[in-house]
């Protein structure tokens, strides 16, 4: 037995219905689970649905028995959170969906013993223990095998011929490498066994109620600076990684001491807020700008050290350890993070002073960058740059290829307005009334990520022009939970929402549409009628009529219209008159546009032709129309009641067109495939 196993062995906890964790023969056992962190259990989903549906309306119904020393404690647990939770709660399913994990809050466990959570996953191959609570043999007992993690299969880890005997669905894997707890026994396969990565828990977060998920994790790093610190001869996780061979970077002990110094901190709002200072620590450390290609998705600041592990640069290399660098710049970036957000509520000197303690080493440029973070009133160092999102969300959708009325469509994160990080696709597509459902999470994923604090990503949408009446503003990212969800924002009322078009965006631009573009970044602009209807001859010369403008009509007058034009169109633009017209403007290089996506008649179209001519001309540039429209939305809702809305029902269903010739798709500065895992086949 490794010294890791012996550290997992009192973190173990047998599930059960209440009442029966003394029952050696296990009659009424579900499965394992493990501490980790004092009153808080980890274990599959699938292990918890045995107690039927008083489980999922979060009753105290999972029975827990753990060791403590030489005495077992037995109590009841309340599941918090899990994922999936099965639709039919007295019916659950017979395969239980990708993540599989529960995490259930244990009352009284306050001196349990708790494992270590890997903060990375493991690189293949990779030897691991699994263990779990078992009655194969007849009574209830510890069981572990060694084996080795070969890859993935989907989302899952896969272990090669070696699995978890019965019972063990629920229990820790155990890295011997990293010595640290990288996975859940999900269950066994053919050849091997399937394990849920404990990067999985991300997930959980996102979930009604995450921020117990949060508050889990800190008390994790809570735990392990405690036992670092405890003056008890018995082995703990921090001193056993240390003994480990080949380990480089931040040392076990200081890692500890900063996980425990960021548990005290207010926790990130989402995953964006923490890459964004691990980008500007990267770009200093490495001396470049070069976003990284891959993506991830850490959820507290921990886990932020954790993505700088193993960071290379060749310009530097020998010089130092530049993971050490980058782990004392990253901490010095989150207590300035947090004390411009937070002010003095928030008491940063505990991490300040770990900080300047293990910075005596470094060099005097590293020293000095340190200090001028960490330092208040001082000025922004050189790796803080402007405050804004991390990055903006790309929404391709294509018209259908392979199967008719189904779009394939993809979500990109753009980050410095050049380089595409693809997330999440789907090739064989959904159908025009499938979109907003299928693309929610997805979006909801990738705004999260290009997010900073306060500072929101905006969403590009690059659509095919049948697609342009799709009310994309309009939809929501969180399924309904109640009725107060009603006043809860739109996607187009809480961020920048604008269309671009999909077919000019494959292809190089062209001169008008650069031109057109320059004129519109600099300003002023003013509004032209996208359809301007001609004097036509009637019967005779008493009883003229209106005749509609033709194509080329429109094309030739939208081609002479002077430099910061912007077509308007009080109707919908994806078929018909309108759908004619917005080509023509396309094709003679407009790089804006403004119009209305509802298809019933207007009875008000003088009065969003005026008032759209006004915020055209009183915006300074192309770019700035945007949150004058992103307000007309909010006000214009009709979930804001009857007084409000009449001022404002001209701009009920306001699209914009904002289409800039230089950014991405085409011309993408890197486009590195999905990260595995990630995306849909």
């Amino acid at each position: 037995m490794s010294a890791f196993d012996a550290l997992v062995r009192p973190a173990l906890v047998r599930i059960a219905a209440p009442d029966c964790g003394y029952d050696p023969h296990g009659d009424r056992y579900w499965g394992t689970g493990f501490f980790i962190a004092p009153g808080w259990v980890l274990t599959c989903a699938h292990v918890v649905a045995e107690g039927g549906s008083a489980v999922w309306r979060s009753e105290p119904v999972v029975g827990i028995t753990w060791e403590d020393g030489k005495t077992s404690r037995e109590t009841t647990g309340t599941v918090v959170l899990a994922l999936p939770r099965p639709d039919r709660p007295d019916d659950p399913p017979d395969r239980w969906a990708f993540p599989d994990i529960a995490l259930v809050r244990v009352p009284g466990a306050q001196k349990a013993s708790c494992v270590r959570l890997g903060e990375r996953p493991p690189v293949p191959p990779a030897p691991v223990g699994l263990h779990g609570w078992s009655r194969e043999t007849g009574e209830l007992g510890i069981r572990h095998v060694h084996g080795t993690l070969i890859g993935t299969d989907g989302k899952a880890l896969i272990t090669d011929w070696v699995m978890p005997v019965e019972g063990c669905s629920g229990g820790p894997v155990v890295d011997h490498r990293q010595g640290a707890v990288v996975g859940l026994n999900k269950g066994r396969g053919r050849d091997g066994g399937a394990v849920v990565p404990v990067t999985a828990l991300r997930r959980l977060h996102d979930l009604p109620g995450g921020e117990a998920m949060g508050e889990a994790l800190r008390a994790h790093d809570r735990y392990h600076l405690a036992r670092y610190r405890s003056l008890d001869d018995r082995p703990d996780w921090t001193r056993t990684q240390g003994r480990l061979t080949g380990a480089a970077g931040v040392s076990p002990g200081p890692r500890t001491q900063l996980y425990g110094h960021f548990a005290e901190l207010p926790a990130p709002t989402a995953p964006g807020e923490i890459m964004d200072l691990v980008d500007q620590v990267k770009a200093w450390t490495r001396d470049d700008e070069l976003p990284d290609a891959l993506e991830d998705d850490p959820r507290t600041w921990s886990e932020g050290a954790g993505l700088l592990r193993g960071l290379r640069a060749p310009r530097r290399d020998g010089v130092r350890d530049l993971e050490l660098d980058a782990v004392l710049l990253y901490a010095a970036h989150v207590a300035r993070h947090v004390r411009g957000r937070y002010g003095e509520r928030i008491d940063t000197a505990d991490l300040t002073h770990w900080i300047v303690d293990e910075s005596g080493d470094a060099d005097r440029h590293l020293r000095r960058e340190i200090d001028r973070l960490v330092s208040p009133g001082r000025p922004a160092p050189l790796s803080v740059r402007e405050p804004r999102a991390r990055a903006d969300v790309l929404l391709e959708i294509d018209p259908p290829v392979y199967d008719p009325g189904r779009y394939p469509w993809r979500v990109k994160l753009l980050l410095d307005g050049h380089t595409v990080s693809p997330l999440h696709f789907d090739e064989r597509g959904a159908t025009r009334a499938q979109l907003g459902e299928s693309l929610r999470e997805p979006l909801a994923d990738a705004l999260r990520r290009g997010d900073s604090g306060r500072h929101l990503a905006a969403v590009e949408a690059v659509l095919p022009r049948e697609l342009f009446d799709e009310p994309l503003d309009t939809w929501r990212l969180e399924p309904p939970q109640g009725p107060d969800d009603a006043w809860l924002p739109a996607l187009g009322q809480r961020r920048f929402v604008v269309i671009r078009d999909a077919r000019r965006n494959d292809r190089e631009p062209t001169p008008e549409w650069r031109e057109r573009w320059a004129a519109a970044e600099h300003g002023p602009l003013h509004a032209t009628p996208l359809r301007a209807e001609v004097p036509g001859a009637g019967r005779d010369a008493h009883t003229p009529r209106v005749r509609r403008e033709t194509w080329p009509e429109a094309y030739d007058r939208l081609r002479e219209a002077a430099g910061g034009a912007v077509p308007v169109y009080c109707g919908h633009v994806g078929s018909g008159d309108g759908f004619m017209a917005m080509n023509a403007a396309l094709e003679a290089g407009h790089p804006l546009a403004v119009w209305r996506t509802g298809a019933h008649d207007h009875t008000d179209c003088a009065e969003f032709h005026e008032r759209a001519g006004r915020l055209l001309s009183a915006v300074r540039d192309a770019w700035d129309v945007r949150g004058p429209v992103r307000s007309l939305r909010t006000r214009a809702d009709r979930a804001a009641g009857p007084e409000v809305l009449p001022a404002y029902a001209w701009a009920e269903s306001i699209a914009l067109l904002l289409d800039p010739p230089d950014r991405p798709p085409y011309g993408g500065s890197l486009e590195p495939p999905p990260l595995l895992g990630e995306g849909e086949q």
